[in-house]
């Protein structure tokens, strides 16, 4: 319960930000509302997965894991919509910006969509192998760390790759400005990239755990 509200509890401040970038007039008329749903709705919805866990084991895992996958995924885009508000009055420049063309075309966007998951992907690690794989600190080895390595680059060249080719190669669609659209380039990005971690911490990374 402890997990269930905490994760709770940052899933709704992380929101926020994304919110306020994706739909400003929403998150006018409805911060206040934000925090309050995530505290109750996330404890509930892992109480109702614990249940049916009790029957279907797997079912357990995986609504720990999806929980922790929204947690880190409103990290990562928590932290690109800061970015996208602070980067031109701090950095002096614009998301759209081109740094660089090697190969293929670094954008400022790209540069910002790679700090949010390594962030998103730091806070996953603890999570996944306290919490949803139960494993204990104490647990941990080199290989393990390697195998998490392997895995995260994989997962990381997905969601970053994906949600900065979505973000130059497409137009933004509808009336989106160009964080908006950043912003669907990173939920692409992210369902893709979460499929692939769920897989490999599961199978690979903490592959010795039995749950219950």
């Amino acid at each position: 319960m402890f997990f269930g509200i905490s994760a709770g509890l940052l899933i709704g401040l992380l929101a926020l930000p994304v919110l306020h970038t994706a739909k400003p007039a929403l998150y006018a008329q409805y911060w206040w509302a934000i925090v309050p749903l995530f505290l109750i709705a996330t404890p509930l919805g892992l109480y109702i997965t614990y249940l049916i866990g009790k029957k279907i084991s797997v079912v357990w895992q995986i609504g720990k894991f999806g929980v922790i996958g929204v947690l880190n995924t409103l990290v990562d885009w928590g932290v690109l919509a800061v970015l996208f508000a602070v980067g031109p009055r701090w950095f002096g420049v614009q998301t759209e910006q081109v740094l660089v063309t090697v190969g293929a075309t670094i954008t400022v966007y790209t540069i910002y969509k790679a700090i949010s998951f390594i962030i998103a992907n730091i806070n996953s690690y603890y999570w996944n192998k306290s919490w949803t794989f139960a494993r204990s600190l104490a647990q941990k080895t080199k290989a393990e760390f390697l195998q998490f390595f392997a895995v995260s680059l994989i997962g990381f060249l997905l969601n970053v790759g994906i949600a900065s080719y979505v973000f130059k190669a497409i137009a933004p669609m509808g009336n989106m400005n160009v964080d908006q659209w950043g912003l669907v380039g990173a939920a692409i990005g992210s369902i893709v990239g979460l499929a692939w971690n769920f897989l490999g911490y599961k199978f690979i990374v903490f592959k010795e755990t039995i749950v219950a």
